[in-house]
């Protein structure tokens, strides 16, 4: 399994956008040019940012996007799910009924009705890695951000994004 680098942008602009004035919306192209990557790219996850409800356009000349919810309220799963989409991780296509010894026409009650015990482990796995990404969001990741990076680095990034637009 494997998240695309979206997830990771989609991150990191989140994370960035708290470091604008109170009350300023950040753009795209500013976002994109702090980090190095694809304004286009970053506009696409964005949009699907966007829609999702986790970021909302701002009006104006000067517009961009702000977060649509506390940074609090929006989870790490919220963020993946937004890029990634919400479909199951493992697609379960019932290997098991094609096994050389069955009557494909006459199954049995265990492969018909009973869930395939794969299926389930697999599942309940993705369950308690979504169980564990709702627990963690933007705030709590600023908050341990912060902890790490020298006030330096945090006052001029922090000034980078006052300076822009």
């Amino acid at each position: 399994m494997q998240f695309s680098k979206g997830v990771e942008y989609a991150l990191h602009s989140l994370l960035q956008m708290l470091n604008a004035p109170a009350g300023k919306s950040v753009g795209v192209r500013e976002l994109a040019s702090f980090q190095g990557i694809s304004e286009t790219y970053l506009s696409k996850i964005f949009t699907k940012l966007r829609k999702a409800g986790v970021v909302k356009a701002a009006p104006g000349v000067n517009g961009g996007y702000e977060l649509a919810r506390t940074p609090e309220h929006i989870t790490f799963w919220d963020v993946i799910e937004a890029v990634e989409g919400s479909s199951d991780m493992f697609q379960c296509i019932e290997i098991r009924q094609n096994t050389a010894t069955l009557d494909k026409n006459n199954l049995p009650d265990l492969y018909t009705k009973c869930p395939c015990l794969i299926k389930t482990v697999m599942l309940d796995a993705e369950e308690q890695m979504r169980k564990y990404l709702r627990g963690k969001n933007i705030g709590w990741l600023r908050n341990e951000v912060q902890k790490k990076i020298p006030c330096e680095q945090q006052k001029a990034t922090e000034e980078w994004f006052r300076n822009k637009k």
